[in-house]
């Protein structure tokens, strides 16, 4: 059984761990090992997760699979991307499936409750940033419907970033 329930400040801790695995797992090989822990060190611990969840604008959702935590995301409504013409989209900040949950179509269901959550919310589209080197990702993004309309440079440190495709989707 599956089910999809949005985050708050108590899920913190958990949403630091499922992060920390779940970028390690997709992103572990893209850089120095110190400059990956460094990242995670910054970015997912739990004090992190608690400043972000208490910031409405960020929405966090954690999905189970048979009561077990199996990925998260994060949405920001009414954020643009720069040169959209378009104010009233939603950016996919953060969509990650543990990798053992893969063959389960999770993602796709975390994928569809974020859209449907944007479109109930009078969004106009979705877009994201997806690591041009994760050809995973992108395939599920293109099978979605997503366009390719830029590229960005996600840094990992100050010596080390990625390169991405900026991706986009309108409703």
């Amino acid at each position: 059984m599956t089910s999809i329930v949005k985050a708050g400040e108590k899920d913190a801790s958990l949403l630091s761990e499922i992060a920390t695995l779940t970028f390690i797992e997709s992103h572990g090989h893209s850089a120095q090992p110190e400059d990956i822990n460094a990242y995670i060190t910054e970015k997912y611990n739990g004090d992190a997760f608690e400043k972000e969840l208490n910031d409405a604008k960020n929405i966090y959702h954690i999905i189970y699979h048979d009561q077990r935590p199996a990925g998260y995301s994060k949405i920001i409504f009414d954020s643009p991307f720069t040169g959209s013409p378009i104010e009233t989209i939603t950016k996919l900040e953060r969509i990650y499936l543990l990798k053992e949950f893969y063959d389960l179509k999770l993602g796709s269901q975390l994928f569809q409750f974020n859209t449907d959550l944007s479109k109930r919310n009078n969004q106009l589209g979705i877009w994201l940033y997806v690591w041009k080197e994760n050809t995973r990702a992108v395939d599920f993004y293109k099978r979605k419907g997503f366009l390719i309309t830029g590229s960005h440079d996600f840094r990992i440190s100050e010596t080390h970033s990625n390169p991405n495709h900026q991706m986009f989707l309108r409703y």
